[in-house]
């Protein structure tokens, strides 16, 4: 069966603007079995895996994280028992991966009337495969792309939180620096504003650009995976933002993104400079220090 998103119950009016639920037939992918997780752990290089102790709170300060002292392919073998999150990035880099991922948006794109992925603006398609213990958190933070967001294994509730007035996170924190962590601060009154995904294998949920979200495993072992991508105003917008992160570190706060049109088309066109002088930091932190679900 090819691998696909079910959006048949789905008002797809506003998309990509809201979050919304999915169904998916990915749970009984071999490609997504906690066996072949192991081999693709083992085959990633050692900066392509990121892992730590589950046991982290929703407003965990990054600097605080609790690691865990365990190779990160044992840590995907012992799950059940390691008390552990770990996330395998960008696993489209694996041609098998890579083919899954472009297969499920190919179909996507065709059920919203486009040819293709291509076709309907899907581009830096990338995929993450999240493996956590039972019990385990995901802090609240936001992410700089679209994303289908496909449970697996186990159970997952998912915290998306309406942001859109900037009521909960500010634009300033939206922005974001090569070296800066994506957390944000959370207070419990929050939940007000969210909507729960109760994800058990088969389930799924389209997380939106920027919406501010944490995540919590049930009783069991959980395998889960994002597949994500950027359309070509989610990348203006993200240069946007880099480039006000920048300003803004040199003492010169800026408007949020819209306010000032023209202003942000000269930003986004001085990108291109910047990149060059910012691209060592990139390397070291990347705009995603640190991800995870």
């Amino acid at each position: 069966m090819a691998s696909q998103i079910d959006v048949s119950a789905q008002d797809l009016s506003d998309f990509p603007k809201v979050p919304f639920g999915i169904r998916h037939n990915l749970a009984n992918n071999p490609l997504l079995s906690l066996d072949r997780l192991i081999e693709l752990a083992a085959s990633m290089p050692r900066d392509s895996i990121e892992y730590n102790s589950g046991k982290v709170g929703i407003d965990q300060n990054p600097e605080t994280v609790p690691l865990i002292d365990m190779d990160p392919v044992e840590v995907v073998r012992r799950i059940r028992e390691a008390n552990a999150w770990l996330v395998l990035k960008r696993v489209e880099r694996d041609p098998a991966y890579g083919a899954l991922l472009t297969e499920v948006l190919d179909r996507f794109a065709r059920d919203l009337g486009h040819a293709n992925a291509a076709a309907a603006g899907f581009t830096n398609i990338e995929g993450f495969v999240f493996v956590s213990s039972p019990n385990a958190t995901t802090p609240f933070h936001s992410d700089p792309e679209d994303n289908f967001f496909v449970q697996v294994h186990g159970e997952k509730f998912f915290h998306i939180i309406d942001n859109q007035d900037g009521g909960v996170v500010s634009a300033a924190e939206m922005e974001f620096a090569p070296d800066a962590h994506r957390n944000h601060a959370y207070k419990p009154e929050f939940e007000a504003r969210a909507r729960v995904f109760s994800m058990n294998a088969g389930d799924g949920c389209f997380v939106p650009y920027q919406w501010p979200h944490w995540v919590r495993t049930g009783a069991t072992y959980s395998i889960s995976m994002a597949i994500t991508w950027k359309s070509t105003e989610v990348k203006r917008r993200n240069r946007l933002l880099f480039v006000n992160a920048m300003l803004r570190r040199a003492g010169m706060p800026q408007p949020a993104p819209g306010r000032r049109p023209a202003l942000d088309a000269v930003k986004v066109a001085a990108y291109t400079g910047l990149r060059a002088a910012i691209e060592p930091l990139r390397r070291v932190q990347g705009l995603r220090a640190q991800h995870g679900k």
